[in-house]
This record gives structure tokens, sequence and C-alpha cells, in this order.
């Protein structure tokens, strides 16, 4: 069973960003792309860098070492060096609240 990890409110997470967050020893980034929310794991599958540094285009995360890309909304590959996806965990909105669930 998943438990609810508040993150922070809404109005704190702009479309287009993101928001690096560590619960236990994971390491998440949380997206807001265009007003819908998203967390995948937040260390590049390629060379252990953290893609909440790195460059967000459309629904694509581009890692600040090598520039592999992954999708945020489904945590697949998209391009190279890269070719192992990151998990993704669900989100939910309450009472104006991000919360990750894990």
């Amino acid at each position: 069973m998943s438990k609810s990890h508040p993150i922070c409110p809404v109005a704190e997470l702009e479309p287009g960003s993101v928001k690096h967050v560590k619960i236990g020893d994971q390491d998440i980034g949380v997206y807001n792309l265009g007003g819908e929310f998203y967390a995948i794991d937040d260390i590049c599958t390629h060379m252990r860098a953290r893609l909440s540094d790195g460059y967000i285009n459309d629904d694509i995360i581009e890692c600040p070492v090598h520039f592999g890309k992954f999708n945020i909304k489904t945590g697949e590959a998209a391009g190279a060096p890269c070719t192992i996806g990151v998990n993704t965990h669900e989100v939910s909105v309450e009472e104006g609240v991000v919360s990750v669930h894990l």
C-alpha cells in the first residue's frame, strides 16, 4: 500500500517547473506540466545525475550531464545515451497541496 507524502502547495510549483524532494532514501522529481502534476525518480539511469537540474521541453526532461532524455509522464527513456527508464509515482492534489504516493 502506498503512503501519501505532502510536497508543497500547488502555487509553489508553477507550470513548466520541477521540484526535487527526498522521501526516505529516494530522490523524486515532481513536475507541473500545464497544470498536471507528475513524479518520477530524479536520478538518471545512465550516470547518477539529478534530472531535476536538467532542462524541460514539453513532456521531456533532459539530463544535465550527458543530455539523455526521459518522458516525464511515462518515465520511459526518450533519448540516447539513456536506454533504461525511470520509475513513475502517483501524484494527487488535495486542498491545494501536491502529494506523492510511494
